[in-house]
């Protein structure tokens, strides 16, 4: 009996340190691990004994990248909780903020960490030599995001300016029609990357079909929150049950939990929203799904990648939007809670995937607490890709640069373990 085993530690441009161990008996991959290899954070603990206004600081210290993700979370079962009914302008405020948030975050992965493999590069720099406009304006479209995430935020990380029942400081007239001008003036570029998207040749030999699940948004709109989950078997699941239907396990090799969905892997994202909700956008969002879509997209998840590229498009629209519908409203109130004690899940869409936060809120305190990540909802699926890759390429003896094949789907997820970028060894035993 032949064995190899190829090792990736740690996986270059995802934010954190993982990796990937596959295993090889007589040229047929035996088992396959996704190391995320983070200490566990204990953040859940964390929050035991605090006031709500006290996890509303805490929770966003979870990730650099995804802060006001975690924040909207956390707000939404707060609130939820605790009775607190915010006005319809806090609502449009807060979308703000998260439209800045997965414009930086998509703008981050996909053109500095993803389009340089599909170039040929070992990173963005290298790539800069011959796509120079390309780097300089991506890296204008992430300062972009990251002046919103700072001006509703408060600051650039970590922000404290979104409170319970709403902001501690709203932006002037001035701030939001300057967001406005830059999100216009940024479109035709957003524009451009789905032009380039579809000249990019995507590799198949990991297809397989899987199983998507995001956020139902409580309208017919396009959007990144809800409570209830949307899946694509076709059903629709409160969030409350998260517990059941998502259920947690532990696994050996990682000190991420990992979760399944009717007992298989699944996958969250920006190719799930698009899959499951595509059909609602407008505008050049929709013309942009309608160039890059094909029937490929339900099984190969490098398709990521195009996915965000039509959500940046969606994004920078819908701030348009929303800047408009604040400026005809009178700026809102911070509500109030109505109790102290209460139970409730709160979900939204991360960049990355459904973020899940529940509490059990106790006479004022934290009693009970419970996170679940994106990272953690598809790492299986990322397995299992990768399985499907490995097993095709050695049956056509494939093998040249099978260690980028899979690097490239697991960084397709771009998944968040925290931030920090390395480069990679290969080492054979």
């Amino acid at each position: 009996m032949v064995k190899r085993t190829i090792q990736i530690e740690p996986l270059a441009r995802v934010e954190g340190h993982g990796g990937i161990k596959v295993e090889i008996k007589d040229n047929k991959i035996s088992s396959v691990e996704v190391r995320i290899l983070e200490g566990p954070r204990l953040f859940e603990t964390l929050v035991i004994g605090k006031t709500p206004d006290e996890d509303l600081s805490i929770v966003p210290r979870i990730c650099a990248i995804c802060n006001l993700s975690h924040k909207f979370a956390s707000l939404h079962a707060l609130e939820k909780a605790l009775g607190v009914t915010v006005p319809k302008a806090t609502e449009h405020y807060r979308h703000l903020m998260h439209h800045g948030e997965i414009i930086e975050s998509h703008s981050l992965h996909l053109y500095f960490l993803a389009l340089p493999d599909f170039f040929g590069y070992d990173n963005a720099i290298a790539m800069a030599a011959e796509h120079g406009e390309v780097v300089v304006k991506a890296l204008q479209l992430k300062k972009f995001g990251n002046k919103i995430m700072k001006l509703m935020g408060g600051r650039m990380v970590h922000g404290e300016n979104p409170i319970l029942g709403g902001f501690g400081r709203l932006p002037s007239k001035e701030e939001l029609l300057a967001v406005k001008q830059e999100a216009i003036e940024l479109l035709p570029f957003a524009l451009q990357t789905i032009d380039i998207l579809a000249t990019l040749d995507v590799p198949d030999h990991m297809e397989r079909e899987t199983q998507f699940l995001c956020c139902s948004p409580p309208h017919k709109e396009y959007d990144f929150y809800g409570d209830a989950f949307l899946t694509s078997d076709g059903k629709e699941h409160p969030i409350e049950n998260y517990k059941e239907v998502i259920p947690e396990r532990v696994v050996e090799h990682s000190f991420a939990k990992r979760s399944l969905y009717e007992g298989k892997p699944f996958t969250v994202g920006a190719l799930a929203r698009v899959l499951l909700l595509g059909d609602r956008f407008r505008g050049k969002a929709k013309e942009s799904y309608a160039k890059l879509k094909n029937p490929r997209w339900t099984k190969n998840p490098l398709y990521n990648n195009f996915a965000q590229g039509i959500e940046q498009v969606y994004s920078l629209e819908h701030l348009v939007e929303t800047i408009d519908h604040v400026l005809e409203l009178d700026p809102p109130e911070v509500a109030q809670p109505t109790r102290d004690s209460g139970i409730a899940t709160g979900a939204v869409e991360a960049p990355r995937g459904t973020l899940i936060h529940h509490y059990d809120i106790q006479n004022g305190r934290t009693a009970f607490a419970d996170f679940i990540t994106p990272t953690a909802m598809f790492l299986d699926d990322v397995e299992a890709f990768i399985w499907e890759g490995g097993k095709n390429l050695l049956a056509k003896n494939q093998t040249e640069n099978i260690e980028l094949q899979f690097e490239m789907i697991a960084r397709a997820y771009d998944p968040c373990i925290s931030c920090s970028a390395h480069l990679v060894e290969v080492e054979f035993k």
